[in-house]
């Protein structure tokens, strides 16, 4: 009983469900309605509990016209035994889904980051924007500074962000997605109270000034887009 008392951090630790993999798929101009009746048999069919499937279709930005498929939230141990969910499941896509895409394609692993964060990871919308931040060489910590110091200004606001860190795809970086819960209203000007005024009463005065200049040095670039969440193309 000692021994597994002794086990239990290390048990729960090992177990934490905060990693989401992401897929983003763009279908051929010509296919996209039989595109979407391929994945959504694909995803209904193959893809349940750890794997269930949230499917988006990308409003804007440079992969506007794509879909984005995420997976999860799971822990590193159970992503672990995937695989390829079975001959079966690997044949329906080979035949039915692949034919109807194009050329091209992205799939990244990150992190959900609680501490950054103003909404816990599956408190879900419908609409979201996701602000791709990539880092500078050795900027990381930097960069985690200004989002605890963001992450007060949108509590001021109200304002509902998922922050994840890129793992293991791509350049070092940020996902930081706000979760339009009253939907694409909170984007009018007026809405809320600017981003500035927000920073300067969480933080003190001035200090947005000094967050622009951290963030200019710190951020290499900076990309965002709109996702619309399209449930009849996922899981059930």
């Amino acid at each position: 009983m000692l021994a597994i008392w002794l086990l239990l951090p290390f048990i729960g630790f090992s177990q934490i469900k905060n990693v989401i993999n992401t897929t983003r798929i763009f279908p051929k101009q010509e296919k996209i309605a039989e595109f979407e009746k391929a994945l959504a048999a694909h995803a209904q069919k193959y893809h349940t509990g750890d794997w269930k499937w949230r499917v988006w279709y990308i409003e804007s930005g440079p992969d506007a016209g794509g879909y984005m498929v995420t997976e999860g939230p799971n822990s590193w141990e159970t992503l672990d035994g995937r695989k390829d969910l079975g001959a079966e499941h690997t044949a329906d896509w080979v035949s039915n889904v692949a034919p109807l895409t194009q050329d091209r394609g992205d799939a990244s692993y990150a992190e959900y980051q609680a501490d950054l964060s103003t909404v816990q990871l599956t408190d879900y919308s419908d609409k979201i924007i996701i602000n791709h931040t990539i880092v500078r060489p050795g900027k990381i910590n930097a960069v985690q500074e200004i989002l605890k110091k963001l992450k007060n200004a949108w509590q001021a606001g109200g304002v509902s962000v998922a922050v994840y860190q890129a793992m293991a795809s791509g350049e070092p970086s940020f996902i930081i997605v706000t979760r339009l819960k009253g939907g694409l209203k909170e984007l009018a000007t007026g809405y809320r109270k600017p981003l500035k005024d927000l920073f300067d009463t969480a933080n003190g005065a001035g200090s947005f000034d000094q967050y622009q200049k951290d963030y200019g040095d710190a951020v290499e670039k900076r990309w965002s887009e709109l996702l619309v969440l399209r449930p009849e193309l996922g899981s059930k």
